[in-house]
């Protein structure tokens, strides 16, 4: 009969360079992930809000500066019609769209998409009802801050290519040290 003797655990350079990379790995997938999109904090009219006459402009402020470019809004009324005008005015963090006059009473969608600071698109909307005969009641009011109302999504533009990355390389690393660790099995039986 056979004895074995236990041998001594080495540390195989490769396996503890492996192991440190997916160690590595797994911290920054977090970080990662938490890298966020812009956030609308308010709209000019409040989302779901009734006003008596529509304003001027169409506000909204984020977190941080969007991007001048790519931006758009459109004001449809209950018809699809749009009623914006003119470019999309960003300054910091509040942007702006001008409103055609003679806009009638009614219920408002306002589609929006901007760049957010960190260059991906992100887009949303909200609505509000006009109860006078139309027209432009001048200048908006200060844009007023939103809870998350249901109107209001604001949707990330782009895929998550850095955790799908991050996933295929844990798994390609997970599968190199399987095999890794086969072999080696496999050559201490036949020892």
């Amino acid at each position: 009969m056979a004895s074995s003797t236990p041998h001594p655990v080495r540390r195989n350079p490769l396996v503890v360079a492996l192991l440190s990379a997916l160690t590595l790995l797994l911290m920054l997938v977090p970080v990662a992930a938490a890298q966020a999109h812009d956030v609308l904090e308010g709209t000019t009219p409040a989302n779901g809000s009734t006003v008596t006459s529509i304003p001027a402009t169409i506000g909204m402020t984020f977190n941080n500066t969007p991007e001048a470019i790519g931006s758009e809004i459109f004001i449809k009324d209950a018809g699809g019609t749009n009623w914006a005008s003119g470019p999309v005015d960003i300054i910091d963090n509040h942007v702006t769209q001008a409103v055609k006059p003679g806009a009638p009473a009614g219920k408002y969608t306002v589609e929006w998409r901007v760049v957010s600071s960190d260059s991906h698109p992100i887009e949303g909307t909200f609505t509000f009802t006009v109860t006078g005969k139309g027209g432009s009641s001048g200048a908006a009011s200060p844009v007023q801050a939103q809870n998350g109302a249901a109107g209001q999504a604001a949707q990330g533009g782009g895929f998550p290519w850095g955790l799908v990355g991050g996933g295929a390389g844990t798994l390609a690393l997970a599968v190199a040290l399987a095999i890794y660790a086969k072999r080696r099995l496999n050559h201490a039986d036949r020892a």
